[in-house]
């Protein structure tokens, strides 16, 4: 013997005959504070932001590096005038 039962009901009406919590309001609320946080890192992600929060850090870096290599070139560079040493040219 097999019996069917079909129960034509919504989410809503099944989930209070069957006592279960109302969870609209917390998914509301969380749902709220994802978009929130969504929305400000989209303002972080601004090319403008972006720029100027790694511009300082990269310019300090390279000027490092230029300095370094110069130092290094003027360690190796035979003595000479010190307008030699700059990169000038001698007057022959």
């Amino acid at each position: 013997m097999k019996i069917t039962i079909d129960i034509d009901c919504t989410p809503e009406e099944a989930r209070r005959f069957l006592g279960l919590p109302d969870v609209v309001p917390m998914q509301d609320a969380l749902m709220a504070q994802i978009q929130e946080r969504m929305e400000a890192s989209m303002k972080a992600m601004d090319p403008e932001t972006l720029f100027n929060t790694w511009l300082p850090a990269s310019l300090q870096g390279l000027e490092g590096l230029q300095k370094m290599f110069w130092d290094q070139m003027m360690s190796a560079a035979p003595s000479g005038t010190s307008d030699e040493r700059r990169g000038g040219s001698s007057k022959k």
